[in-house]
């Protein structure tokens, strides 16, 4: 069925109204951004578009929060597609925006709303920072972080990297300080940290399923090494995002010594 006298009404309500929608060279410099991994102009957009959030902007919905939600879906698709064709992988980009999607729906206000799309925005970005900072490396470094990223439920060391390779643990050892500044096993706790991090932000896992599912030999072990890194306890952690896993007792971090 056709639009057209639809469309021809609501062309002319708008010019009556003067709304004007928001020019799409600047609208796609502010995805492009995201796609480039620019994580400080993301976040510097963000805080300008939400001061006036619908400006420039349709209505998707009679509905105040549902059209904010409408919105927040077409711009992950559109940041995911766009992530897609700059190299993320197809099923991470797209989980994510499953992920962030699903998030949105179960909110109840409209700033709620604005601020996950922020937050989608730079965790995209720093995705993409972070995948165009592995192209710059060597082929073996690229490489041992792909199997780190993939292997996070398995023993992790440089040995194993460095054999995956065909490299001298020492020669790899030094080659991935060098070009990465750190070193391989500050690397891997970091990324297992980082992923330990999203979980308990974004999921409702126990932290013995997380610990067990990311390596971690046993709960104290993954509490230490979690301290070491962002300074507080997975359980403290989860319970600044509503979060709180009652299944497995939190250790004494006062007990706990960083190896």
């Amino acid at each position: 069925m056709s639009r057209k006298r639809e469309l021809i009404y609501r062309l002319y309500t708008q010019r009556e109204d003067q709304f004007v929608r928001t020019d799409i060279k600047s609208e796609f410099s502010r995805y492009d951004d995201i796609r480039n991994g620019n994580i400080e102009k993301v976040a510097a957009n963000y805080e300008i578009i939400k001061k006036d959030f619908f400006k420039g902007k349709g209505t998707l919905s009679k509905d105040p929060l549902r059209n904010t939600k409408y919105h927040f879906v077409v711009s992950m698709g559109v940041i995911t597609r766009m992530c897609v064709n700059a190299g993320l992988p197809h099923d991470e980009a797209y989980t994510m925006s499953d992920i962030y999607i699903q998030e949105a729906d179960e909110l109840d206000s409209i700033n709620a709303v604005i601020d996950l799309l922020g937050q989608a925005q730079i965790d995209y970005a720093t995705r993409m920072h972070e995948l165009h900072q592995r192209n710059q490396y060597s082929i073996h470094v690229r490489h041992a972080i792909d199997h780190i990223y993939d292997h996070l439920h398995e023993p992790l060391t440089m040995e194993l990297l460095a054999k995956n390779e065909g490299l001298n643990p020492s020669y790899f050892s030094k080659l991935f300080s060098k070009e990465v500044g750190t070193t391989v096993k500050a690397y891997i706790l970091s990324v297992k940290i980082a992923t330990a991090k999203n979980m308990l932000e974004k999921s409702d896992h126990s932290i013995s399923d997380i610990y067990f599912s990311l390596g971690f030999s046993s709960q104290s072990a993954f509490t230490a090494a979690f301290k070491k890194l962002t300074g507080t306890t997975p359980n403290k952690y989860r319970s600044m995002y509503d979060y709180v896993d009652l299944t497995v007792p939190q250790a004494d971090s006062n007990k706990n010594t960083v190896q």
